[in-house]
């Protein structure tokens, strides 16, 4: 039986993740509350200290920004408009990959906006729905448990500023998606549940982003740069062009060898690239903010869906249950996907229906995750600076595979095709152990 209770939805966490969820509950729930512990003004977009890495380049890959138009039709357009530029890779861009330069190749489109901006589009849109409400500046400090056994019943939250009050929102389901500082550990512990494990694995890559005045259309061939590092130069840089007529410019360093936030010594470093053509399409180009630094790029899989126990009315999305090192690009693609998938499962049920088949929606939300972790670990574990588990002789093969495919999709459209497929998650990876593609990869050392 439906009660006010059960027919409404928490959600935890205002981000990429936690706005799609929002949006799909609230095709099942009559009400769908969003609570953030930012401040998240109308108005222009703005830094939130909630997403730290949102100063540096965000990608939206092909099969995530097909997941986005699923969801919200016309919202792509929406932010094309908003400033945001969709990009063919490699064809509209100067990419030279661990091997090579890619030339006169196609592969898969991605879409170039700031993070901020991102955020603010999806909220206008996903906001605009009376049943869906968001209460920013609060801070949930634990889950309470449910009126029965093995259930969580809503959240207990805490204004931030003006004295800190302390209230309780009940709810028939809960769904974090606090991002990378999310303790859903620690709040199932406090409610009884074993915490689930945690794998990590680091290969301490850092970056540092700082914004530049876009120079006007046509001045250069190319709509975007990435210099790939490889493990003798393990620098990198990457340009794009965001909204507001301006660049974002991320370089990469691992190890000891971290991009500075000196404005001079990070010029330096973009200089001292694999290629010199990111730093002189700088050359005269205008400043627009400081270099920023971020370094919390380990990736991180605390694995829920392999709990013992459940509890009811309970799921973890986004970056609180995986997040990935961001230079793959795949985090709010994987987000997408996983709103999608809780759309499907929930789409012929009543709302104490899906609060009940929680356990089921977090091994389902956890599948989409499978690719993209296959691809971010496999890279990282590449550097033998990583911490984590070694690669074994299986890992070390297939990573001289995957670098004879990146060297052959160079020049080889057929292979160049395949690699971008699995790269934007529209395939799996198996699909490169193909026939045809190995074939194809063999020819070229």
């Amino acid at each position: 039986m439906r009660t006010e209770e059960t027919g409404h939805a928490v959600v935890v966490g205002a981000g990429v993740a936690g706005m799609l969820t929002a949006h799909v509950l609230g095709q099942r729930f009559s009400r769908v509350t969003v609570v953030e512990r930012d401040a998240c003004p109308d108005g222009p977009p703005a830094f939130r200290a909630g997403v730290p890495q949102s100063r540096h380049v965000h990608v939206l890959w092909s099969r995530g920004l097909t997941a986005l138009e699923h969801l919200l039709p016309g919202v792509v357009a929406d932010l094309e408009a908003a400033g945001g530029t969709v990009i063919e890779a490699p064809a509209h861009m100067r990419w030279l990959s661990a091997a090579d330069w890619f030339s006169g190749v196609r592969g898969s489109h991605y879409l170039s906006i700031s993070r901020e901006r991102l955020e603010a589009t999806l909220r206008g849109r996903i906001l605009a729905r009376p049943t869906i409400t968001l209460t920013d500046r609060h801070e949930v400090t634990g889950l309470v448990a449910g009126r029965s056994a093995g259930r969580v019943g809503g959240v207990r939250l805490r204004e931030r500023g003006k004295g800190g009050q302390e209230s309780t929102a009940r709810a028939g389901l809960v769904v974090v998606a606090a991002g990378r500082g999310s303790r859903s550990g620690q709040w199932l512990s406090e409610l009884g549940y074993r915490a689930p494990v945690t794998e990590r694995i680091d290969a301490h890559l850092g970056y540092a982003s700082r914004y530049y005045r876009r120079p006007p259309a046509g001045a250069h061939r190319w709509k975007a740069v990435y210099v790939q590092g490889n493990p003798d130069v393990p620098r990198g840089g990457v340009l794009v062009p965001v909204d507001g007529e301006r660049w974002l410019v991320t370089l990469i360093g691992q190890g000891d060898q971290q991009p500075p936030v000196e404005a001079d010594a990070w010029l330096a470093f973009a200089a001292s690239l694999r290629s010199p053509e990111l730093a002189q399409a700088l050359t005269g180009t205008e400043p627009l903010s400081d270099p920023v630094a971020f370094r919390a790029t380990a990736n991180e899989w605390t694995h829920f869906e392999r709990a013992e126990r459940w509890p009811s009315g309970l799921l973890v999305v986004g970056d609180a249950l995986c997040r990935f090192n961001p230079v793959y690009g795949h985090g709010m693609t994987v987000a997408a996907l996983q709103a999608q998938t809780i759309a499907r499962r929930i789409s012929s049920q009543e709302p104490e229906g899906a609060a009940a088949r929680a356990a089921e929606l977090q091994k389902a939300v956890a599948k989409c995750l499978r690719a993209a972790w296959a691809i971010a670990t496999g890279e990282d574990s590449r550097y033998p600076s990583t911490d984590g588990p070694a690669p074994n002789r299986l890992d070390r093969m297939q990573q001289r595979y995957l670098a004879r495919v990146l060297a052959a999709a160079n020049t080889d459209p057929v292979v160049s095709e395949a690699f971008f497929a699995v790269l934007s998650l529209n395939r799996r990876p198996e699909t490169l152990l193909t026939p045809r593609i190995m074939a194809r990869v063999s020819r070229r050392r």
